[in-house]
């Protein structure tokens, strides 16, 4: 991340540039893209997400198969995208799955995680013919009947639920009780019972946590989901073929984080496939990734209506808002709420000459995109760029709330 001299820290991340003073995204000013799709309004810099995949591409092993998660960023124009960037997609609806379908990915190259799956929606994905992440017994039960009333084989991996936690992780999907995946030590059990079933067992899915910054957290859960997938591979149906190893790889939020090492990850993970254990000699390792491939290559542009002055505060009042970034807002998983990036577009070369806080067009004051921030001086008209907006955004978001339209999306 870049951070102008002066004022505050205010940490903008690389790889936009500027027009006459104006943030420029896909090379054009958002001054034209405000113009031409009004606002509220998302775009994404495929760029920026191509040179994040090259990145990754460069820094891991290269036997190592990259996924991309469509939960983070559904947009069919994003999904396409990366359909043909990465090595398969990972969904967990049967939405998603239409995404992924319609990006003309082969479906062995789509698997399908999530601990609710409705008939219907396990249905959907034995049709295609998909990877099935077993989250329970009770799905592998219903899964195996579906499947055998279809005349289709049931092709599966296992969740598991490891008995580890990752440090720093922001969310943490392993480790205790969760109600992802199964237990390491029901494993076993449902290994045998997918045998008896018949299943087409593919391998395992382990993932313990995301929004990671520490290299080394994410290399010692990498080391501990390859040995305990080595492991459980002893009472597998037949050996795995792939260990899905998940991904957690964070993003730097705000001037306090440190972009995660990835080089040093890489060369952990180097080391660490190195010594794969026998019983994984088959399996491919997949990294499963979200937030890292898009987070940085999105913005979230939303004009200024009003600025008010209240008992020595400025506020810049928008026509977005949390009911489409609600992860700005910090109502999405923050304990303590820390700025997101966020910029004066159109003035985004013009030094800071105080402080103001932006929020949005709803009525309530957990609607604040950006709380007592450096600013030049801004005022109606003016567009707000809030940066980090490419995962999690429109649909993560409360996007009913008090029934504003929705905002536009756009890959550029």
């Amino acid at each position: 991340m870049s951070a102008p001299a002066h004022g505050e820290p205010r940490a903008w991340p690389d790889g936009y540039g500027t027009s006459e003073g104006c943030l420029t995204v896909g090379g054009r000013p958002v001054t034209d893209w405000a113009a031409e799709l009004g606002t509220p309004l998302f775009l994404y810099d495929s760029a920026l997400i191509a040179a994040r995949v090259r990145s990754l591409r460069a820094a891991m092993p290269a036997e190592v198969h990259l996924h991309y998660a469509i939960k983070a960023n559904p947009l069919p124009a994003v999904v396409n995208l990366l359909a043909g960037l990465t090595d398969g997609l990972d969904v967990a609806s049967a939405g998603e799955l239409g995404v992924a379908l319609a990006s003309g990915v082969q479906p062995e190259r789509i698997s399908f995680a999530g601990p609710a799956k409705r008939d219907p929606e396990l249905a959907a994905a034995i049709q295609a013919g998909i990877i099935l992440n077993i989250e329970g017994a009770g799905e592998l039960e219903r899964a195996a009947r579906i499947a055998a009333a279809l005349g289709l084989p049931l092709k599966a991996a296992l969740r598991i639920n490891p008995d580890f936690e990752v440090k720093g992780s922001g969310m943490r999907m392993g480790g205790g009780a969760k109600p992802f995946g199964v237990d390491t030590d029901q494993a076993p059990a449902l290994l045998a019972r997918m045998a008896a079933l018949g299943v087409d067992f593919h391998g395992f899915h382990i993932f313990a946590g995301s929004q990671n910054l520490s290299a080394d957290a994410i290399a010692e859960a990498q080391d501990l989901s390859l040995a305990l997938a080595a492991r459980l591979a002893a009472y597998a149906p037949r050996p795995p073929r792939h260990v899905n190893i998940g991904g957690g790889l964070g993003v730097p939020y705000t001037p306090q984080d440190k972009p995660l090492d990835l080089a040093r990850l890489g060369e952990s993970l180097h080391a660490r496939l190195a010594r794969k254990e026998p019983a994984l000699a088959q399996a491919a390792i997949v990294l499963e990734l979200g937030r890292y491939l898009v987070a940085e290559a999105g913005v979230y542009l939303t004009r200024v209506v009003e600025k008010k002055q209240s008992r020595g505060e400025t506020f810049l009042i928008t026509d977005g808002g949390l009911h489409h970034q609600l992860a700005a807002s910090g109502n999405f998983g923050q304990a303590i709420r820390r700025n997101y990036p966020v910029a004066i577009a159109n003035k985004y070369t013009q030094p800071a000459t105080g402080t103001a806080s932006v929020v949005g067009c709803l009525c309530t004051p957990l609607d604040k995109l950006g709380e007592k921030i450096p600013v030049p001086d801004a005022d109606a008209g003016d567009i707000v760029a809030v940066f980090l907006a490419g995962a999690y955004g429109a649909t993560a978001s409360p996007g009913r709330f008090l029934s504003h339209p929705e905002p536009a999306e756009r890959l550029v």
